[in-house]
């Protein structure tokens, strides 16, 4: 195996893991939170999409730039659905949540496919067709500058978890909701904003996507389904972990398409989940229930 191909294949696996990343840290600061699982997740990834394509056909702005504009539209929506609905079955049982989740699911999924039709779309950009030479190996700046907006996009969350009265109101709401109203928290609105966020994270992750493959309504399962896989490898809220789980799957999934086929993505990112929790049960950055 030429070692420039598995240069190529790990060096395109980890450019491209951080919007893997900001996916899963979405998805891991509403279960860290609220202990609710967004089974409408990816759907919320899908409408990032479409926004973005929208954007750049109404108003030409590249999606490098909209993706701002779609992060705060998917606040606004994650937000909406945590006050108006999750709110009313915060301390039901999580069956309930579940199926409502689910419900949140297929009615954004929906929507998009009346709105926008079954055909698969593309949002076109200009860095797509620009790209630089490192020695042997080749970088798409594209990659390149999605990974480093992720990687400050995560890192704005954090400073924003620890550096600021609302991130210590919802760090202090996720340890103990009960003893954070007590001290006069808002403990509702904590949870709008902290699903707010997490619905941002994935919009602007969506928009950021949108260059890369043609999609269609009905990918938000599979996003849903890669976002569960890396926050239970990073350790169920867990930012480090989701932000690492995301750079090892996407890592993963670029190695087996050198070394198997990219057809195999799923089978080679889902033995990575298997191998890790048979040493890690809790997962990398997890910590186990007493």
């Amino acid at each position: 195996m030429d070692p420039v191909l598995i240069g190529q294949g790990l060096l395109n696996g980890l450019l491209f893991g951080g919007v893997y990343s900001l996916m899963a840290v979405g998805l891991t600061l509403i279960f860290g939170v609220m202990r609710v699982v967004n089974f409408a997740h990816g759907d919320m990834m899908v409408w990032g999409m479409y926004l973005a394509l929208l954007f750049s056909m109404r108003l030409g702005l590249d999606p490098y730039l909209s993706f701002v504009l779609c992060a705060a539209a998917l606040f606004v929506l994650g937000f909406a659905v945590q006050r108006g609905l999750v709110n009313r079955i915060i301390d039901a049982p999580h069956e309930m949540q579940i199926l409502l989740m689910l419900g949140v699911a297929l009615v954004l999924e929906n929507a998009a496919l009346v709105t926008f039709g079954p055909d698969p779309r593309r949002v076109r950009s200009v860095l797509s067709q620009s790209a630089l030479w490192v020695g042997p190996f080749f970088l798409d700046v594209a990659r390149l500058v999605t990974f480093a907006l992720a990687v400050v996009l995560t890192g704005l969350l954090s400073l924003f978890l620890f550096r600021t009265d609302l991130g210590r109101s919802m760090r202090a709401a996720a340890d103990n909701p009960y003893g954070a109203a007590i001290i006069g928290t808002d403990v509702r609105r904590v949870y709008g904003v902290a699903f707010g966020i997490g619905a941002a994270c994935v919009g602007a992750a969506g928009a950021l996507l949108a260059p890369f493959y043609p999609f269609q309504p009905s990918v938000g399962l599979s996003a849903s389904v890669t976002s569960f896989n890396i926050v239970i490898i990073g350790g169920m809220g867990s930012l480090p972990g989701a932000f690492l789980g995301g750079l090892l799957v996407a890592t993963a999934e670029s190695l087996g398409a050198v070394f198997l086929s990219p057809s195999l993505k799923e089978l080679v990112s889902f033995s990575l989940l298997i191998v890790i929790l048979l040493f890690r049960p809790a997962g990398l950055f997890g910590r186990r229930s007493a």
